[in-house]
């Protein structure tokens, strides 16, 4: 079930540009994969700090336009969750059994804690993505998007 959730994300995502696209991950467990995820597919991205009215306040001098907010928690991303609701734009979001997905358009179900998994989630995302868009990027291998992927692989 999780693998067909995660392909029907990469395609509702293949539907946008990466110009059109904003990620925002507050939470430290994802830094290394968004930015990682922002660099291979020139998705914007925030990490840490968002902005607070960048989506929304076209008088801001950092002020941006979306079509689509990728956040990695609705609970720590909320502040974006909630400027992309006044503007009605989709969002995608990374929910644990936990996660309140009121104003979340497409749900990713998936331990949005973790770096491992966030770091699992966003390279099938960036994979499927890079593939549906038939974009020629090289893609970094998984063992920098999990960090401790050595201690996940079996000595050979």
């Amino acid at each position: 079930l999780l693998d067909e959730k995660i392909r029907e994300a990469g395609e509702y995502l293949a539907k946008f540009s990466a110009d059109d696209i904003v990620l925002v991950c507050k939470r430290e467990s994802g830094e290394k994969a968004a930015e990682l995820f922002s660099k291979t597919l020139g998705i914007r991205t925030f990490t840490n700090n968002y902005p607070a009215g960048i989506l929304t306040n076209p008088n801001l001098s950092n002020f941006i336009e979306a079509e689509l907010l990728l956040i990695c928690d609705p609970w720590t991303d909320k502040a974006a969750l909630q400027d992309a609701k006044r503007i009605k734009i989709p969002v995608m979001a990374i929910c644990d059994t936990n996660n309140y997905t009121m104003g979340v358009d497409f749900i990713i179900p998936g331990n949005n804690k973790s770096a491992k998994s966030l770091g699992m989630i966003l390279y099938l995302l960036a994979k499927l993505y890079s593939e549906k868009k038939k974009m020629n990027v090289k893609m970094p291998p998984i063992s920098e998007w999990i960090e401790g992927w050595d201690s996940l692989v079996p000595p050979k």
